[in-house]
Formats: structure tokens, C-alpha cells, sequence
């Protein structure tokens, strides 16, 4: 029996493997080793379960996969049951095994992927051939681009380089709620995405091999080992050191490298010339401790501690870097203006030098290169323990005039060596690391980063309106926006103070006003932009710049107006043009407005096809009154990591956007969840730095089409009916928002700690008040997807059903107008990442059955949705386009069914008490007898208010989901 037994355990296990080989997709191609790497990883990681957890639990697993796998082939709502059965029978500890396991094991298949998708750009470039992938779509190589421009479309190269210098893209990376990944795992990700590449390089020794396997092991063990629960809140501090901490992983190494490869990329078009280092192709900027926009964490003390920080960072990596420098230029050879200078800094050095680890005693007269570079070490030694100072006791015993203050000091006495050396006949080692420093110190200057301060336009009202109270003229928030304006330009144009230490404050106007002090007390080069939220009228806008006046604000930062519900995308353009209209204001500016577009707001209001239309429309619009004015506009784009937030593909959202609207200056959001896809890693970092650049150069050149009037006509038709279905369900079907409570985890979601500001902007409304975030990860939790696709269904029939030529029509714009593929593309694309039998078991479970029949509606509204847009694309199957992502997809979707139907289980536990569960006994068995590790994981949340190991299991069923989904909110 025992024999016979064990015989079944080891076919069972044979299964697994055999089982895995017929569910899994087939290869796509020749270079396809997707499929093997994620085997590699699971086999790894299922034999490290069954040592910590036993082999009982490991057979679970597999069940579970098993039925989640049988449930994608058929479809049949029976095995979401058994699946059911099997979750809710296991004990507190074990449920949170299994849901730790198939997290992992979904973070485990994103790694294969991304290794997957460098293995085959590595070999397309080495053969040199991009023909065989219509890639162009999603991925731009900034040498092709330069090519196309000069051999397809006949610009000449001097033109395409001209562009290319006077061109910006600047990323503002932003602390989104979302980033659900703790940065102790990311960091575990990274070395087994290493391991699993170098596993597969082709001249690998048998021992390296099993040094690698053992490493892998280890590290998929100790990424398995750790808490995946964020036990504490983050503070916006956090926050901003997770951002910052991309830049000495990546970033501040990538942006070199980049240019590097620009620099390779004109040579091979003719150009004999590297782009200039100060030419700002790329710049970062920052929201962290910046942003105060419905998050009450985020003081002026914050602001200050961030703006003290990263000016600290950045110095300690330049003084990291110098030293390489100063090795690198021991040449003797000089120009007569690098001599005297070096013979002035050598007699006036001090002989008590600090001990540095390298060149501590005085440097020697006949090396003149590191006596110049000497003098900036000891300046940026000097620099950095000030902000060190400045950071923990406020005041620093270092004079402000043994740092660097200001760029051109840091960067002068590195020009000075970069002529030398060129004029020494050198130029060849000037272009070498020396270069690298320059363009490093050109990009990210003394504060690393600009940061933007954002606040509600609200507030700025309220400041005022005390002040004009204390003077006794009124109140200013119940003035026209006539008076107003008239108020603020007699002061804007005056020169008297407006008011005293003695201005009765609450705590709300000190902080505003606090928030300017910051702005006046710290360097100028630290902050970027001041964006107002909500704003609607000019005085919104001179109300700034009247505060930041009176709190002697030295060099003022520019003001940019955000649009973001419908109707202030509608009313923008003739905001801007009365703003204009002001001759203080248009003297103020010198010619540049910066605007920003959110699209997550936009898209809760109305939904994404009229939200994406009429955003198009808006940019539209305020570019012709910006050229009616000489004003030169640039658009800065809020666009969140989802596509109901307006997110995708980078490459193509550029090239949607309406023609002339980009210009050679863009400016975009990098949101919290993206800034680990996008500079996670070093080929990620050079990745992003390439599209953005490429995809920006060609919109500029090669300008996209602009839609014919009939389309137009279309689109206007199509958005008032979209707006209007959208709408009459969740605005005015009055049990929506009960439906919404119950089909999905939006309640429980501000359990996970994911950022530091609160889910709602007021604690009490209904939709109106969810901030758009918690909005739409509620429903990707569920497979739903609603706000994406809602409302595109009716618009379609609608127009179809009154003329079949509106087909064709639809069909023609699909293939000829970017903007409109690229909306169709990515509501395809989360189609085919949806499901509606997983939205049924929810609903099944956990609404009330007097509500079935609405949840019925919304899937039957689904499934027509999905098959009209597969007949506008022209497609038999959901991504037929795709072949790779849909075999990515297929490949996540077991494991995300298992998690989804342990959430939906999990859900009715926790909101019914009474639902009567059968447990089985324990059955992960321990290493150590006496504790047991699954029951530890139940205590590691003692505080919890349901029953014990309910929450964690929720949690971690959250963030596994997210990441198989790959977009969190």
C-alpha cells in the first residue's frame, strides 16, 4: 500500500510538469524561451515549498492550479466552485501560505518575462533585423528613428540633429499610492532576473552553472521569506527615498550611457559631432513631498527635509564619481589656462589636507588635471556635509562660500579641463568619462532633481480672503473674478506689503503660507513648477503669484494651471486666453506657459472614450490660443500607469497625441507602479530614456495625421452617447454604488499601506469623492475592468445602427489615425487580461440577490462591447495583432484565477461571519516541530479585526493580482 502510495505521490508530481507542458501556449517563435525560464523558475520554486512547507501543501498548490487551468480551458463556472472548496477548507496559516505562494509565484513569471524580452532585443540587434516585428509600435530605437528620418523621410541630418539638441523631455516621477511591491523585494527580483539571464548566456562552465543554480535558489527562497505586507504607512519621506533610491541604482549611471548611444546613432547618419553635454535632452523632476494635493502628510517641514536630501545624495554620488576622475586624468600635458589656475590652487592649499582615501596629501604641481579636480572634491566634501548639517540640525557650522551654490561653479572648473585637453590634442580621453561627469552634472545639477509643489486652488482662496478681511476690504472669495483680477493686479503692480506677523492664521494658511517660506528660504535650483489643482479662472493663477511675491520668493517658479474634470477641459482654452490677455501677466512670462492634463480624473467623470477625446480636443485648443498669443506652450502630461488612467505604451501615446502639440518639449508623469518598469533595471532605465527621446524627435519631424472632419463628426457623436451610458450607470442608477461596495474589494483597500495619502478626498461621498486610484484598482481586482470599457459599447451600436458605413468609417480610422488605435488598442488589450466569469463568482458570493440581475446587465454589456471593438480592429481573436502578449498573458492567467476566486472566498468570510466553513486539519508541516512557520504568519498581524489570517490572506491576494494584472491603480 505504502509503495502503491508513493507511486501515485511521484506520477502526481510527473503530472505537474506534463500538465504544465499542455496548458502553457506554445512558442511563438524560434527565440521564444519564455516558457522555459518560467518552468525553470517554478520547478525551483515549488521544490523550496515542499522543503519550508511540506509536501501536502505543495499538492495543494498544485490543485490549485490544476483547477484554475482547467477553468481557462473551459470556462466552466463549476471549477471556480472546487477551487472554492479546496481554499476555504484550509486552516488560517495555510490560506496565507498558498496566497504568499501564488503571489510569489505570478512575481516569479514577470521575471521570466522581462528576461524574455532582453533575450530577444539582444538577438534581433545582433542579426541586425527588425523586420520581422511590426515593433515599431511599441518600441522605438533611437537609431532607426534617426534613419527613418533621414532615409524614408528626407530630412537632412544636420536638420534631424538640430531638433534633436534644442529638444526636452522631462520626467516627473510621482509617489503614486500604487507602488505595491516593497523595495526589500524589488531589490530580490532583480538578482534572480540576473541569475536567470546568466543561466542562459551561452559560454557557461558547469560550475559556474551550479554556482548560479544555488543562487537562484537562495534567492527565491529569501524573496519568499519575507513579509510582503507593508506593516506601517509609508511618510511621504519614504516615499521620496524609494523614488530617489532609482537614481543610484540606474538613472544617474543610464543617462551617460544613453547619450553615449546618441552620440553613435548620428555618427551613423553623418553627423561628426556628440550632442552638447548641457543640451537637455532629458530631465527629471519630481513630485515627492511636493505634491500637497489632498494629502494632509505632506508639510512644509516635509518639503524642506526632501529638497535637503536630494541635494545631498546628489553631491555624495559626485564625490563618489570624482575620485574615478581624478585617476583617470593623470596626463601632464595642459593648456597655459589650466597651468596658472593650477599653480594658484597649489600655493594657496592648505598642507593639513583631509585624509581621504586617495590623493590625501598635497597634489603634485606636474599633475595639474587632479590639482584642479583636487579643489571640486574638497568643495563637494564641503557641500555635502552641509546639506548633512543643514538636514539634522538646521544650521551648519560650513560657510555657504566652501560649496558649491550654483552649477556654473561646479561646472567651470570641469569645462576649464575639457579645453585643455582638446586643445592638447586629447580630445579622445576628454570624451570619456570626463564627458560622462559633465553630462551627469548638466542633467541632474546640485538638487538631483527639481521638484514640483502642487496644491488645490482652494486654499490659495482661502489665504486671501483672511488677508483681505484683516485689511478690511472684504471678503475675497465672495468677489466676482472681475474683482478679483482687478485686486490682484493694483497689488501685483504696487509695492507695498499686503500683510504682517500679525495676520490671524489658522492652521491651513500658515501651512500655504509656510509652504512659500520653504520656497524662499531654499536655492532656487531645487524646485520646478508650482501646479494649482482644480484651477479655473486667471485670478487662480495670479493669486500665486501674488503670494510667492510677498513671501520674497527670489527667483519665482512658473505657474501651471491643471485641467483634469471635463468640464475645465472644455472651459481651458478660454481660460487661457483671458489669462493672456493680462498684460502684467504675459510681461511676466517671457513668452512660455507650461499647462498640465490629468487623465485620471477626466476618465472617472465620464468615462475613457469621451475623456481621451476630449482631451485631444483641449490640447488642440489651447495650442491655437498659445500661437494667437507668441506664447510657446508646453503640455505636461498627469497620465497614470493604467490605462483607465490613461496609461499604456509609451512610444504610441506619444505619437497619438494631436500634431504640433509636443513641440520638442514634453513633459509626462512617471507614476509610482511604472518607475519599477521603468527604471527598475539597467536595460529598463536605457529602455525608457530611448522612447521617450525617439518617440518625441519623431513627433516633432514627422508630424502625425490629422483627423479628416467626417472622423471628427464621428468621434463628437460617439462621445455625447458614451458619456451619457457611462454616467446613467454610475451616477444615476441609484444602487451602483451599493453594487460597487459589494463586487468589489474597494472597502477593504485602504488596509494595504500602499501610500501615504488617503483613498478619498472627502471621508463621507459616494463615487465623486473616491480618488480616482482606489477607483480603478477596485475593479481590475475583480477582472472587470468597468471604467475602462463602459460606455464604448453603446457609442459603438449607436453609430452603427444608424448607418452601416460608420463601420467602414470606424474601420478606416482604426487603420489610419493613431490617436484612434491606440484607444481601441488598449481597451483590446485589457479585454484580453479581463474575464467576466470571475466578476459572476463575485457577485455570486457577495451581492445581494435582488442585485444579480444589474450584474447580469453589466457582463451582457461586456461581452457586446468586446465583439464590436474585435470588429472595428478587424480582429478574429483578442490581441491576433500580439502573439507575445498573449501568451504572456495565457501564462499569468492560472495563477491569477486561483488568487481571484481565494479574494472573492476570502471577501464572504470577512463581511459574513456566519458563513459556515469546514477547516481541515493543518497540513503544513514544520521544520521545527515546536513552532510551526504557518501559524507564526497568522500572529505576525495581531491587531486585526477579523478573524484571524482573513486580512493578510485579502492583502496578499490584492498585491498578487496587481502584479500579474501589471497595473495596480
Amino acid at each position: 500500500m505504502a509503495s502503491n502510495n508513493n507511486n501515485s505521490k511521484v506520477e502526481k508530481l510527473a503530472s505537474i510538469d506534463a500538465q504544465l507542458r499542455l496548458l502553457v501556449p506554445a512558442k511563438v517563435s524560434e527565440d521564444d524561451k519564455l516558457v522555459e525560464y518560467d518552468a525553470l523558475l517554478l520547478d525551483r520554486f515549488l521544490d523550496i515549498l515542499q522543503d519550508l512547507h511540506g509536501e501536502d501543501l505543495k499538492e495543494t498548490v498544485q490543485e490549485c492550479y490544476e483547477l484554475s487551468a482547467q477553468y481557462e480551458g473551459t470556462n466552466d463556472p463549476k471549477k471556480l466552485e472546487e477551487l472554492g472548496n479546496v481554499l476555504t477548507s484550509l486552516d488560517p496559516g495555510d490560506s496565507i501560505v498558498i496566497a504568499k505562494a501564488f503571489s510569489h509565484m505570478l512575481n516569479l513569471a514577470n521575471l521570466a518575462e522581462e528576461v524574455q524580452i532582453a533575450y530577444r532585443r539582444r538577438i534581433k540587434l545582433k542579426k541586425g533585423d527588425f523586420a520581422d516585428e511590426n515593433s515599431a509600435a511599441t518600441e522605438s530605437d533611437i537609431e532607426e528613428t534617426l534613419k527613418r528620418l533621414v532615409f524614408d523621410l528626407k530630412k537632412s541630418p544636420e536638420e534631424v540633429f538640430d531638433a534633436l539638441k534644442n529638444q526636452t523631455v522631462d520626467l516627473v516621477l510621482t509617489a503614486h499610492p500604487t507602488q505595491s511591491v516593497r523595495r526589500s523585494l524589488l531589490q530580490k527580483h532583480g538578482r534572480i532576473r540576473n541569475c536567470l539571464a546568466q543561466l542562459y548566456a551561452k559560454d557557461i562552465t558547469p560550475d559556474d552553472k551550479q554556482e548560479l543554480d544555488e543562487a537562484l535558489q537562495r534567492e527565491i527562497q529569501a524573496a519568499f521569506r519575507t513579509d510582503e505586507i507593508r506593516r506601517t504607512q509609508p511618510t511621504p519621506q519614504d516615499e521620496m527615498r524609494a523614488g530617489m533610491s532609482y537614481f543610484h541604482e540606474t538613472i544617474c549611471k543610464g543617462v551617460p550611457k544613453f547619450l553615449r548611444r546618441v552620440d553613435t546613432a548620428l555618427k551613423n547618419i553623418g553627423i561628426d559631432e556628440r550632442v552638447p553635454y548641457n543640451a537637455p535632452l532629458i530631465q527629471f523632476s519630481s513630485w515627492m513631498g511636493g505634491d500637497r494635493d489632498g494629502n494632509p502628510r505632506v508639510t512644509p517641514e516635509v518639503t524642506r527635509d526632501v529638497c535637503l536630501l536630494a541635494r545631498l545624495m546628489a553631491a555624495n554620488f559626485y564625490y563618489s564619481q570624482i575620485e574615478d576622475l581624478m585617476f583617470e586624468l593623470s596626463m601632464w600635458r595642459c593648456s597655459d589656462e589650466l597651468r596658472v589656475r593650477a599653480d594658484e590652487l597649489h600655493r594657496s592649499s592648505r598642507r593639513d589636507a583631509k585624509h581621504y582615501i586617495e590623493f590625501w596629501k598635497q597634489i603634485p604641481p606636474n599633475e595639474p588635471y587632479r590639482v584642479i579636480l583636487g579643489d571640486v572634491r574638497d568643495k563637494l566634501y564641503q557641500t555635502r556635509e552641509r546639506s548633512r548639517q543643514m538636514l539634522s540640525h538646521g544650521i551648519s557650522d560650513i560657510p555657504e562660500e566652501a560649496t558649491f551654490t550654483n552649477i556654473e561653479q561646479f561646472l567651470e572648473p570641469l569645462e576649464l579641463c575639457y579645453r585643455s585637453l582638446c586643445s592638447c590634442g586629447d580630445r579622445s580621453i576628454a570624451d570619456g568619462s570626463l564627458l560622462d561627469f559633465l553630462r551627469q552634472v548638466s542633467t541632474f545639477g546640485l538638487s538631483l532633481v527639481r521638484l514640483d509643489i502642487r496644491q488645490e486652488s482652494d486654499r490659495h482662496t482661502d489665504v486671501l480672503d483672511a488677508i483681505t478681511k484683516h485689511l478690511e476690504i472684504g471678503s475675497y472669495r465672495e468677489w466676482s473674478e472681475e474683482q478679483r483680477q482687478e485686486w490682484l493686479l493694483s497689488e501685483l503692480s504696487g509695492k507695498r506689503p499686503l500683510f504682517g506677523p500679525d495676520l490671524p492664521k489658522t492652521e491651513e494658511i500658515a501651512d500655504v503660507l509656510d509652504t512659500f517660506n520653504v520656497l524662499a528660504e531654499l536655492p532656487a535650483d531645487n524646485f520646478g513648477a508650482y501646479i494649482i489643482s482644480m484651477a479655473t479662472a486667471p485670478s487662480d493663477v495670479l493669486a500665486v503669484e501674488l503670494l510667492q511675491r510677498e513671501c520674497h520668493v527670489k527667483q519665482p517658479l512658473r505657474v501651471v494651471p491643471l485641467f483634469e474634470k471635463l468640464a475645465d477641459l472644455e472651459a481651458a482654452p478660454a481660460a487661457l486666453s483671458r489669462l493672456f490677455s493680462i498684460d502684467w501677466y504675459r510681461n511676466r512670462i517671457n513668452g512660455k506657459q507650461e499647462v498640465m492634463i490629468g487623465y485620471s480624473d477626466s476618465g472617472k467623470d465620464a468615462g475613457r472614450l469621451s475623456a481621451a477625446w476630449q482631451l485631444y480636443k483641449a490640447q488642440e485648443e489651447l495650442i491655437k490660443v498659445a500661437k494667437l498669443f507668441g506664447v510657446k506652450l508646453t503640455m505636461f502630461h498627469g497620465r497614470g500607469g493604467t490605462v483607465g488612467r490613461g496609461g499604456g505604451p509609451t512610444h504610441l501615446a506619444i505619437l497619438s497625441q494631436p500634431p504640433d502639440t509636443i513641440h520638442g518639449s514634453l513633459r509626462v508623469t512617471v507614476q509610482g507602479e511604472v518607475i519599477e518598469q521603468s527604471f527598475g533595471e539597467e536595460h529598463l532605465c536605457f529602455r525608457t530614456l530611448q522612447r521617450f527621446t525617439a518617440a518625441t524627435l519623431e513627433h516633432g519631424m514627422h508630424r502625425p495625421v490629422s483627423p479628416k472632419p467626417e472622423w471628427r463628426a464621428l468621434m463628437d457623436e460617439m462621445a455625447v452617447v458614451a458619456t451619457e451610458e457611462y454616467r446613467s450607470i454610475v451616477f444615476q442608477e441609484p444602487r451602483f454604488v451599493e453594487y460597487f461596495r459589494l463586487a468589489t474589494p474597494e472597502l477593504e483597500y485602504g488596509r494595504m499601506n500602499i501610500g501615504s495619502r488617503p483613498s478619498k478626498r472627502k471621508p463621507s461621498g459616494g463615487i465623486e469623492s473616491l480618488r480616482a486610484i482606489p477607483w480603478i484598482f477596485a475593479w481590475t481586482q475583480t477582472r472587470f475592468h468597468l471604467p475602462v470599457w463602459l460606455g464604448f459599447g453603446a457609442a459603438f451600436k449607436h453609430v452603427i445602427q444608424k448607418d452601416i458605413k460608420n463601420l467602414l468609417m470606424l474601420q478606416e480610422m482604426y487603420n489610419a489615425w493613431p490617436f484612434f488605435r491606440v484607444t481601441i488598442d488598449l481597451v483590446e488589450m485589457v479585454f484580453a487580461k479581463g474575464d467576466p466569469g470571475i466578476a459572476a463568482l463575485f457577485d455570486k458570493l457577495l451581492v445581494s440577490p435582488e442585485l444579480w440581475s444589474f450584474g447580469e446587465r453589466l457582463r451582457t454589456n461586456y461581452e457586446e462591447t468586446k465583439s464590436l471593438l474585435l470588429k472595428i480592429a478587424g480582429h478574429k481573436d483578442l490581441l491576433e495583432g500580439d502573439p507575445y502578449l498573449k501568451q504572456r498573458l495565457r501564462l499569468r492567467d492560472s495563477y491569477i484565477t486561483t488568487l481571484n476566486v481565494c479574494q472573492a472566498y476570502t471577501l464572504k468570510r470577512i463581511r459574513d461571519p456566519n458563513y459556515n466553513v469546514k477547516l481541515r486539519p493543518h497540513i503544513s508541516k514544520e521544520i521545527m516541530e515546536s513552532s510551526k512557520p504557518a501559524a507564526e504568519l497568522v500572529k505576525l498581524n495581531p491587531t486585526s479585526e477579523y478573524a484571524p489570517g482573513l486580512e493578510d490572506t485579502l492583502i496578499l491576494t490584492m498585491k498578487g493580482i496587481a502584479a500579474g494584472m501589471q497595473n495596480t491603480g
